[in-house]
C-alpha cells in the first residue's frame, strides 16, 4: 500500500490500523484473516489545566507532560529534594576527597618519619664504624711506635760492625763508608712498607665483608657479584661488635619454677616459662603433638616441654590456684579504727526504712514499689558529733530470708525494729535468730510509739519469749522507744549505737589488698554488671584486679551511696563496683589479686567446680535414686516458669519462694532465673517448655515483645513480690478467680525535658506505639527497669489539654508527684481490667 494508490499508509492517521495475518490449522491448512488495531486515545488537557492558584513556575516544566495528579507544589518539592540530594552527594564526594587527601598526607608523614629514623640509624652506624676504624688506626700507630722504640733500643745495645757507621748530626753522608750507604737507604723504605701492609690488611677485610653497592638484576642472574650477606645478618654482626666494644655479654638463661596444673593451655604454659608461644608450639610439633596456642595439653606433655626448655616443674592441683588469696593475719600495729556496720532488721511494715530515712533525712521509701523494701540498701551516715556509721537496710518479707541472713553475716550491730502497735511477728523472730546465729549484739528499736494503739510494754514482754531481755526488764539488750514520724528517740538510738561500737573496738587494716562482701548485684544495660560491695578489710582502689565468686574483673569505677564517683573505698564503706565480666551472686566474697591471669584462673576454676557440683546434685547416679525419683515424680503436675529480676537478690528470693509453693500433686519449677531485661533467648526457652515469663521490675525489649506476640508466650510484669507469689500460688492450686490484668495500650519515648512554671518538669514525648490516654496508668522505664509508677498530671498536644494522643504524634506529659525524668526514658501506658483467669 502506498501514497500513489490514494490510500493512507498502515498505522498513520487517526483511524484504526489494518493488516492481514495468516492463521495456521492442522493438516497444513491456512487462512488469511484481516485484523484491525485500534489506537489508544490520548486526552490532551485544555490550556491552563493543571495550574494551581499560586501560578506556574517555568522551571517545573510543561504541566501537560506530567503524570496525572502531580501539582506544581508537589513538582517543586520533588525538584528541591533532587537538588538537596545532589548537594549532599557533592558534599559527601568533597568529604571523601578531603579524607583521602588527609590519609595520603598521613602516609607521607609516616613515610618521612620512617625515612628519618632509618637515616639516623645509618648515620649512627657510620659513626660507630668510623670510630672503630680510628681506634684501629690509633692502635696500629701505637704498635708501630712501640716496635720502632724496641728496634732503636736493640740497635743501641748491639756491638758496632764495620758496615754500620754512625752518622753524627750535621755530618754529610759522603763521609760514611761506601758499604754503609745502601744499608741505611734500604732500611727506611722496608719499615714504611711493612706499616702500610699492616694498616691495609684489616681495612681490606672489612671492605670484603661489607656489601658493596646495590645488587643489580644482571649480577643476580649471572652470579658475577657472588653471594652477599643479608641486611639482618649485617645488623646482627653490628650489634655483636657494639656489645663487644661496650663490654656487655649475652644474658644467661633464667631457670624458672613453672607451676603445672593437671591441664594447661599452651599460651599460659609459654607465659609461665617466659618463652615465645611459637617456640613452644614448635617444640610440641617436634614431639608429634599438633596443638595451637589456645588448646589445652595434659600435665605429662607439659612437663616434657618444660624440661626441654630447661625449667623446673612444680606440680600443683586445680585448687592450689586459690592459695594466692590466702588471708594473712594483720599485726596490731597496722590496725586502725573503722566505722561500725549496722543492719536494720524486722518484720515487714514495721518501719525499718522509714526509721533509716529519719536518720538520713532522705526519702528512700518513696522509691520502693508498694512501699516495701525489696533490695538491700547500703548507706553511710555522719552523726552530729562527726561519727561515721554504715547502715544496711534489709527487706522484711518472708521471701527475703537469704537477704536478711547475708545482712546479719556482714554486720557488727543489729537494730531490731518492732512496731509498738503490732508487737513481735514471724519475721521479727527470724531476724532475732539471724542475729543470734551471727553472734552480733542487738539493739531493739520500738517504733511507732506516737500511735494511739502503741504498747511498748507488750513488745518487751513478747521479746522475753524469744530469750531477748531488754534493759527495762533487767536484761543486757539495749532498747529505745523511737518514732520515725516525729523523730522521737533518734538521738538516744545513735548514742546507743556509738556506745556499742566503742565497746566492740572495731579495727581493720586499710593498707592491704581489699576484701569485701557482695551485698547486691545487678545487670545494668548502660554500665554492665554492677555489684554493691561492702569493703570489710583493706582499701579497694580504681584499677584493682579482683575475683568475686565465679566472676573477675578490674575496677573501672567506684560509686558511693550518694551516686558520686570516688577513687578508693576503705573498710566499712559500701560502694558500687563497675568492671566485672559477669554478674556475681549476692553473698560472694571479693578478693583483690595481683594479675589478671590469677583472677581469670581462679574464676574459671570456681565456675568449673560449681558446674560439676550442680551436675552431681541434679543427676541420679544409682538405680535406687532413679527409682525413688521416678516414684516421687509420678503424678506430680509441674508449673514451669521463667523469672527475670532487676537485681540478683530479688531473683534469688523469688526462686526460693517458688520452691516452697506446691504439694504432692503440684509444684512450681523455675526453668531459668536471671538479672536484666527479658530477651529473645528467654522467650525462645519459654516457648520450647510452654512456660510463662515473669518480669520483676524489668521489661522485655522490643524484639522480645514482638517474638512473644508471634509465638504466643505470656509475659507478666510485677513490681511487688506479694503479687507474684500470690499469682503463682493461685495458678498452681487451680483457684483462678478474676484477676486485674494490665493491658499495655502504648509506649512513648521522651525526647526532651522542659521546665514549666506552675507545672514542674514536662517531658516532650513521641508516642511510638499505640495510644497515650490521660486516664490511663503510666510507668517510667530507664534501661528497661521500672523507675516510677503512677498517673499523669497533664497530657498536652501543643498548648491544649487532650484526652489521648495517637501513635506517631508528639505530646507533653507531666507525672503526678514525680519530676525525675530524663531524655531517653520510655513511658509505658497501661489500663487495668478484670478478666477471668484460665490456664
Amino acid at each position: 500500500m502506498s501514497d500513489t494508490d490514494g490510500k493512507k499508509p498502515l498505522g498513520l492517521g487517526g483511524g484504526p490500523r489494518s493488516g492481514q495475518v495468516k492463521q495456521s490449522f492442522s493438516h497444513g491448512r491456512t487462512k488469511s484473516v484481516v485484523v484491525e488495531t485500534k489506537r489508544k486515545r490520548v486526552v490532551v488537557p485544555k490550556p491552563g489545566a493543571g495550574k494551581t492558584t499560586t501560578g506556574s513556575n517555568p522551571a517545573l516544566g510543561d504541566p501537560s507532560k506530567r503524570p496525572a495528579g502531580i501539582t506544581d507544589a508537589e513538582m517543586e518539592r520533588r525538584l528541591k529534594a533532587l537538588q538537596a540530594a545532589k548537594a549532599r552527594e557533592a558534599q559527601d564526594q568533597a568529604a571523601r576527597e578531603a579524607d583521602e587527601a588527609q590519609r595520603a598526607e598521613d602516609r607521607a608523614n609516616r613515610r618521612a618519619e620512617i625515612d628519618a629514623k632509618e637515616a639516623e640509624e645509618r648515620e649512627r652506624e657510620m659513626r660507630l664504624r668510623l670510630k672503630a676504624e680510628d681506634e684501629e688506626a690509633q692502635r696500629l700507630k701505637e704498635a708501630e711506635a712501640a716496635e720502632a722504640a724496641k728496634a732503636k733500643v736493640a740497635r743501641a745495645n748491639a756491638p758496632a760492625k764495620a758496615d754500620d757507621v754512625a752518622i753524627p748530626a750535621g755530618r754529610d753522608m759522603s763521609d760514611a763508608p761506601r758499604s754503609a750507604k745502601p744499608a741505611l737507604v734500604a732500611r727506611k723504605p722496608d719499615r714504611e712498607a711493612e706499616a702500610r701492609d699492616r694498616a691495609a690488611k684489616p681495612v681490606k677485610a672489612r671492605e670484603d665483608n661489607r656489601r658493596g653497592g646495590k645488587l643489580t638484576l644482571n649480577e643476580a642472574l649471572t652470579g658475577n657479584a657472588g653471594r652477599h650477606r643479608s641486611m639482618a645478618a649485617m645488623k646482627r654482626k653490628q650489634d655483636r661488635e657494639r656489645r663487644k666494644m661496650m663490654g656487655t655479654q649475652e644474658r644467661e638463661k633464667v631457670v624458672r619454677d613453672v607451676k603445672l596444673t593437671p591441664t594447661i593451655v599452651v599460651q599460659e604454659l609459654a607465659n609461665r616459662m617466659a618463652e615465645r608461644v611459637a617456640d613452644v608450639v614448635k617444640a610440641l610439633m617436634q614431639n608429634g603433638i599438633m596443638a595451637t596456642q589456645n588448646q589445652a595439653i595434659d600435665a605429662d606433655t607439659a612437663e616434657l616441654i618444660i624440661e626441654e626448655f630447661g625449667h623446673k616443674v612444680v606440680r600443683v592441683s586445680d585448687a592450689d590456684v586459690e592459695h594466692v588469696i590466702a588471708l594473712k593475719e594483720d599485726s596490731d600495729a597496722d590496725l586502725v579504727s573503722r566505722p561500725p556496720v549496722i543492719t536494720v532488721m524486722g518484720h515487714v511494715d514495721h518501719g525499718k526504712t522509714s526509721l533509716l530515712d529519719a536518720i538520713r533525712n532522705a526519702k528512700v521509701v518513696a522509691g520502693e514499689a508498694g512501699g516495701i523494701t525489696q533490695h538491700i540498701g547500703a548507706y553511710q551516715v555522719t552523726t552530729d558529733d562527726g561519727a561515721l556509721l554504715t547502715f544496711l537496710d534489709t527487706p522484711g518479707h518472708a521471701a527475703f530470708t537469704s537477704m536478711r541472713s547475708r545482712g546479719a553475716q556482714v554486720t557488727d550491730i543489729v537494730i531490731l525494729v518492732v512496731a509498738a502497735d503490732d508487737a513481735v511477728m514471724p519475721q521479727t523472730i527470724e531476724a532475732i535468730n539471724h542475729a543470734k546465729a551471727a553472734n552480733v549484739p542487738m539493739i531493739v528499736a520500738i517504733n511507732k510509739v506516737d500511735k494511739p494503739a502503741a504498747n511498748p510494754t507488750k513488745v518487751r514482754t513478747d521479746l522475753l519469749q524469744h530469750s531477748v531481755v531488754v534493759e527495762a526488764m533487767s536484761g543486757d539488750v539495749l532498747d529505745v522507744e523511737v518514732s520515725a514520724v516525729t523523730g522521737q528517740g533518734l538521738d538516744i538510738l545513735l548514742e546507743n549505737i556509738a556506745l556499742q561500737a566503742e565497746l566492740l573496738d572495731l579495727k581493720a587494716n586499710p593498707n592491704r589488698a581489699a576484701v569485701g562482701a557482695v551485698i547486691e548485684a545487678q545487670l545494668d544495660v548502660g554500665r554492665g554488671p554492677v555489684a554493691t560491695v561492702l569493703v570489710q578489710n583493706g582499701t579497694l582502689r580504681q584499677g584493682d584486679i579482683f575475683v568475686v565468686g565465679e566472676q573477675w574483673g578490674k575496677v573501672r569505677a567506684l560509686i558511693n551511696d550518694k551516686g558520686d564517683r570516688i577513687a578508693e573505698a576503705g573498710p566499712s564503706v559500701p560502694v558500687e563496683v563497675l568492671g566485672l565480666n559477669g554478674t556475681p551472686e549476692a553473698g560472694d566474697v571479693l578478693n583483690v589479686v595481683e594479675t589478671e591471669a590469677q583472677a581469670r584462673e581462679i574464676a574459671e576454676y570456681r565456675a568449673h567446680a560449681a558446674k560439676e557440683k550442680r551436675a552431681a546434685a541434679g543427676a541420679a547416679t544409682t538405680l535406687e535414686q532413679l527409682m525413688a525419683k521416678a516414684k516421687t515424680d509420678k503424678g506430680v503436675n509441674e508449673l514451669p516458669i521463667l523469672v527475670k529480676a532487676d537485681v540478683q537478690g530479688s531473683a534469688e528470693a523469688i526462686v526460693q519462694a517458688m520452691e516452697k509453693i506446691g504439694n504432692d500433686e503440684v509444684r512450681v519449677r523455675v526453668l531459668h532465673s536471671g538479672v536484666g531485661a527479658i530477651t529473645e533467648s528467654d522467650i525462645g526457652l519459654a516457648e520450647a517448655s510452654g512456660a510463662p515469663v515473669f518480669g520483676f521490675n524489668v521489661r522485655a525489649n522490643a524484639s522480645a515483645r514482638q517474638t512473644a506476640n508471634q509465638k504466643g508466650v505470656e509475659i507478666r510484669y510485677y513490681s511487688v513480690i506479694y503479687d507474684l507469689v500470690d499469682d503463682v500460688k493461685a495458678a498452681a492450686s487451680g483457684l483462678l478467680s478474676n484477676e486485674v490484668r494490665e493491658n499495655f495500650i502504648g509506649y512513648a519515648s521522651i525526647k526532651d525535658v522542659f521546665k514549666v512554671s506552675g507545672v514542674g518538669k514536662v517531658a516532650g514525648c513521641l508516642v511510638t506505639e499505640g495510644v497515650a490516654r490521660r486516664s490511663a496508668g503510666v510507668r517510667l522505664l530507664r534501661d528497661n527497669v521500672v523507675i516510677h509508677e503512677g498517673t499523669l498530671k497533664t497530657l498536652k498536644r501543643f498548648k491544649d489539654e487532650v484526652k489521648e494522643v495517637q501513635s506517631g504524634q508528639e505530646c507533653g506529659m507531666a507525672f503526678e508527684n514525680y519530676d525525675d525524668v530524663r531524655a531517653g526514658d520510655v513511658i509505658e501506658i497501661f489500663e487495668r481490667e478484670e478478666v477471668e483467669r484460665n490456664l
